[in-house]
């Protein structure tokens, strides 16, 4: 039933006649009487009784306005509850990554975040299993790897490099691998997941790919563990790009081959911004995909 002749209908009995109502509407009154018309065969009863002289609800339209003004005045309230969520982003919203990712790249800017957005509450979910989206309410989540499932929508926020990486001290003992065939010769600190495997792949000059077996002295299965391991002196680590940033930087470790792209997966990896659907996207989230993207997309 179109909302549009419960409005004219309401607005009919409230100013006691069609051409009042088509005043108030801005509408000719014709217009009026065809949508009052159209409603009562839709409703199969005569809502008013016209003479020529005044229109007055008959029981039926009287009993109708009764139950229908409520709802459409709840219905109202809704529209206005959407326009003013829309036009400011407020409530719970939930963000899912992994443990490492959300401790090093995503920590360092809540705090900006609430400061523009007072009225958003943050429920922040760090956790290295893939989160159902759908089944858990997370609002968005952030996944690493080359690709992402179908049933979800999902938008890349950054690529990811990784890097052979070793502690100053580890080379001092050990020395310096030149190349990657190298590397045999060392007991490296490997990541314990399904994915990663310990044969790493390094794309040389020209684009040939080379794959070299890595011997673990150690393997963790968390990514703040792996970097800890490779901090310590404990041996040559593969290491996201995001997560050694500042100890490239300080000389807290030591990039073995910054020339060559190198990877324990593919070397598509990246970034992954998820989220249930695009149908309807909550402004609080889409403000919250933005930041992100403007925070971390350059890292």
């Amino acid at each position: 039933m179109d909302t549009r002749f419960l409005t004219i209908f309401l607005e009919v009995v409230r100013s006691g006649g069609f051409a009042a109502a088509a005043r108030n509407l801005d509408q000719d009154p014709s217009s009026i009487s065809r949508s009052i018309a159209a409603l009562e065969d839709q409703l199969g009863a005569r809502l008013f009784q016209r003479t020529t002289r005044k229109v007055s609800l008959t029981e039926a339209g009287g009993h109708f306005a009764a139950r229908i003004e409520p709802i459409l005045a709840e219905l109202d309230q809704a529209r206005e509850d959407i326009r003013t969520d829309s036009a400011k982003p407020k409530g719970k919203l939930s963000l899912s990554a992994s443990v490492a990712f959300g401790q090093v790249c995503v920590m360092p800017h809540v705090s900006a975040f609430l400061e523009r957005y007072p009225e958003i509450d943050l429920d922040l979910k760090f956790t290295d299993r893939n989160v159902d989206l759908v089944a858990e309410h997370v609002d968005l989540a952030i996944r690493l790897g080359p690709s992402v499932g179908v049933d979800v929508i999902a938008a890349k926020l950054r690529n990811t490099r990784y890097r052979v990486c070793a502690s100053p001290e580890y080379l001092r003992k050990h020395g310096k691998p030149r190349r990657p065939r190298e590397l045999t010769n060392h007991r490296c600190v490997c990541f314990d997941l399904p994915d990663f495997r310990t044969r790493w792949s390094f794309k040389l000059d020209g684009g040939a790919i080379e794959e070299i077996g890595v011997t673990p002295r150690i393997t963790v299965s968390g990514a703040l563990a792996l970097r800890d391991a490779a901090l310590a002196g404990l041996g040559p680590a593969l290491l996201a790009d995001w997560l050694i940033g500042g100890d490239l930087s300080d000389g807290t470790l030591i990039d073995l081959f910054p020339k060559h792209d190198v990877t324990a997966t593919t070397f598509d990896t990246a970034a992954w911004l998820l989220y249930p659907s695009r149908i309807f996207l909550p402004r609080k989230t889409r403000v919250l995909i933005d930041f992100l993207r403007k925070r971390l997309g350059s890292m």
